[in-house]
């Protein structure tokens, strides 16, 4: 419970009280029937009002997020020069009275939208950059008092202290480093460069002032409809272009893998090609080597070009034509005993259409 306004409530009981008694006694005299001790009772209860007073005037309780300065008479300079700490704390009745200052954290926001900023309506900052362009800043200066010059702030600005410091600074301030830089670099490149810029100028200005500065929020930055504009066709143009630029690349990337193809396909028949002759390469050499096995074979027993030959014929053959000076080689299993012929020339035997009765014949030499 605070003390003070514990104090301050018994001083009103006890005024109340006084002008209640005060009441009684002035109609129990207009009825003849005077109350009978009541200029002591008032008089005691106006003392008591009155000390209940004195005494809720002088006790004052400081809150933790609070500091008081004291304005008083009896100072050289016509106030305390150390601000009340947290706590139950005494001044002097109706000689010294207390000022409070928080000294918590406070946020200052300046802002386009109407229901964000401390100022109803568009509290936006409009700024120009070194390119000339129009700019449009949103911004929350988050501060405290320091603890150690509330009674300088005091002094100096008394409740002023936003409306006089923290918003024209803010405004100025940040005015004056985006006018350092081209509508660009604000916008991208350059930001957080800007943002510290800003922060370290405000914190020393007020710092001067016995503010303390916690943070710098730069929370947009929008252009006027013009430039707008201007970036949505840029941005339009751009995405095109990029649109274009992907269109081409696609059709190489085509391009490319139907060569690849081709290439790979021209590969296949040099490589199927290759094969072929390597095949026949090999075939050839193949026959070669059984030709030279055959010719050897031949070369060591000749008799076998004969087994071959004979091995050959078709078994329907029922008569053969051999020369006159050719060896003989092997009567079929049909034929009867060989006639010789004093005829050099090869004797042919009779056609399908002769008698039945024919044998066939083979000449000797």
């Amino acid at each position: 419970m605070n003390v003070a306004i514990f104090i301050q409530g018994l001083a009103t009981v006890s005024w109340l009280a006084a002008i209640v008694v005060i009441i009684f006694a002035v109609l129990g005299a207009s009825r003849g029937r005077p109350l009978r001790g009541g200029t002591s009772i008032v008089l005691g209860i106006v003392i008591v009002a009155a000390l209940f007073s004195s005494a809720a005037t002088s006790v004052i309780f400081i809150q933790p997020e609070e500091r008081g300065v004291v304005i008083s008479a009896l100072a050289p300079k016509g106030y305390r020069e150390q601000a009340l700490e947290p706590g139950l704390r005494w001044v002097i009745p109706f000689f010294e009275n207390v000022i409070r200052y928080p000294i918590s954290r406070q946020t200052y926001t300046m802002s386009k939208t109407t229901t964000e900023g401390n100022i109803q309506g568009d509290d936006s900052i409009s700024a120009r950059t070194s390119d000339g362009q129009e700019v449009f800043i949103d911004a929350s200066v988050i501060f405290q008092i320091d603890p150690t010059q509330v009674t300088r702030v005091h002094i100096e600005w008394q409740d002023r202290y936003i409306d006089g410091l923290v918003r024209p600074m803010a405004r100025g301030i940040i005015r004056d480093v985006i006018s350092q830089y081209g509508v660009e670099q604000v916008v991208t490149s350059k930001r957080d460069e800007i943002s510290q810029t800003i922060t370290s100028l405000m914190e020393a200005k007020l710092k001067e002032n016995g503010l303390m500065l916690l943070d710098f929020l730069l929370r947009n930055i929008t252009f006027s409809t013009e430039y707008s504009a201007s970036i949505e066709q840029k941005q339009i143009a751009e995405q095109q272009a990029q649109q274009a630029k992907l269109v081409v690349e696609q059709k190489i990337q085509e391009a490319e893998q139907a060569r690849q193809t081709a290439q790979g396909a021209a590969d296949a028949v040099v490589i199927r090609a290759k094969g072929d002759a390597d095949a026949r390469l090999i075939q050839a050499e193949a026959e070669a080597k059984a030709l030279a096995l055959i010719a050897t074979a031949i070369q060591n027993n000749p008799q076998l070009i004969q087994y071959l030959y004979v091995n050959k014929l078709s078994p329907s053959i029922q008569t053969m034509l051999v020369p006159a000076n050719s060896p003989y080689l092997l009567p079929l299993p049909t034929q009867a005993a060989p006639a010789v012929s004093a005829t050099p020339e090869p004797t042919l035997a009779p056609s399908p259409t002769a008698a039945p009765t024919a044998t066939p014949t083979t000449t000797n030499p």
